[in-house]
């Protein structure tokens, strides 16, 4: 009987610790749920430029997360590459260290070669144009959904402003490229481009261009006035060739593995968010690169434009870069021509 009662006692001990412990699983799951909406993410923004139409998306998405997460989420916002050179910050976005990046896409040709599509010489003829072309739900579909397998999601895409040429001597002719050496973006499209010019085209991330610049490692570069003017490049090189080509798109990109550790409303709302911020930008980069250029001339930099017929002329010679670069893959063959039918469809039209 002695043993008959232990055995008893022993299971109704086990039993017993059963159902404390599963007491105490429950009340931990419980309470880690009741917890999950209070957890606070941080998202870290990092971008290359600093006080100009992308670091205004990057602040007012920060913003428009922040407020629709009801401060779950906390935006952080990494302007001038302090997070790193470009390649490093599409690197860290990629494994996770960045969450979100903003950045011209064809500085991502390592991720995928149809990132650079975008770059192709004369795909849009203003700033309202390559707006709706960044808004075209075939580019958009295409253009969002290159890196998925390399640990990016795309999330927006705008267009930040024509591109210029600053330079240490003035570009008055298209005489004046020849023998020039030039920075230009991480593109095949651009190469190309510069070289039926005459220049020798340089790839170079934009931390290094001021520096190489002032040293005389380059006669000039490719970029814009919304980074000219911010960051005082006049002290370097005074004049600037208004050439407004090619267009300077840029991609708004999340890492994959961050955004599947946020809850699902967390997740739609950086998603929506970044979409909705990528159009409202619209009316103020136009107003913006009004003021850059002004502010160009008041800084004592000179803006400059081709004579009519050259700046015909240079086009004529750059019409079929895109056709010619994209045909050496028949994947970016067929990227380049989705971005080329929709820029033609939306030629004509109000802008955004």
């Amino acid at each position: 009987m002695r043993v008959k009662e232990q055995g008893i006692l022993a299971q109704a001990a086990c039993a017993a610790g059963a159902l404390i412990l599963s007491l105490a699983l429950s009340s931990a799951a419980a309470l880690a749920q009741d917890k999950t909406p209070d957890k606070t993410y941080i998202m870290k923004i990092t971008l290359p430029t600093l006080h100009d139409t992308v670091h205004q998306v990057a602040l007012n998405w920060a913003a428009a997360v922040e407020r629709d997460s009801g401060g779950r989420i906390k935006a952080q916002v990494y302007p001038a590459s302090q997070l790193g050179s470009i390649p490093r910050q599409i690197e860290g976005t990629q494994f996770g260290s960045i969450q979100a990046l903003l950045v011209p896409p064809e500085f991502m040709v390592g991720v995928d070669p149809r990132f650079e599509v975008m770059a192709a010489p004369g795909l849009v003829n203003s700033m309202q144009h390559g707006q709706r072309v960044a808004g075209d739900p075939n580019v958009l579909k295409l253009m969002l959904a290159l890196g998925a397998d390399k640990g990016l999601h795309g999330v927006g895409l705008f267009m930040a402003t024509p591109s210029s040429i600053i330079s240490r001597t003035p570009i008055r002719h298209l005489a004046d490229f020849k023998g020039k050496k030039l920075r230009i973006f991480a593109s095949k499209f651009q190469s190309e481009a510069f070289e039926r010019l005459g220049v020798t085209p340089v790839a170079m991330t934009l931390g290094d261009v001021l520096p190489a610049i002032q040293q005389g490692t380059i006669d000039g570069a490719d970029a814009a006035l919304n980074v000219y003017v911010p960051m005082h490049y006049v002290d370097a090189a005074k004049y600037v060739t208004e050439t407004n080509q090619p267009a300077i798109f840029i991609i708004m990109e999340v890492n994959q593995k961050w955004l599947d550790t946020l809850p699902k409303d967390l997740q739609d709302i950086v998603v929506k968010d970044a979409a909705s911020e990528s159009v409202k930008i619209n009316p103020w980069a136009l107003d913006f690169r009004h003021k850059m250029q002004k502010d160009w001339v008041a800084q004592g930099g000179e803006l400059i434009n081709l004579p009519p017929d050259e700046q015909a002329q240079m086009m004529k010679t750059l019409a079929s870069v895109g056709e010619d670069v994209s045909t050496s893959s028949p994947a970016l063959h067929q990227a380049y021509e989705t971005v080329a039918s929709a820029a033609k469809q939306t030629e004509q039209g109000p802008s955004q």
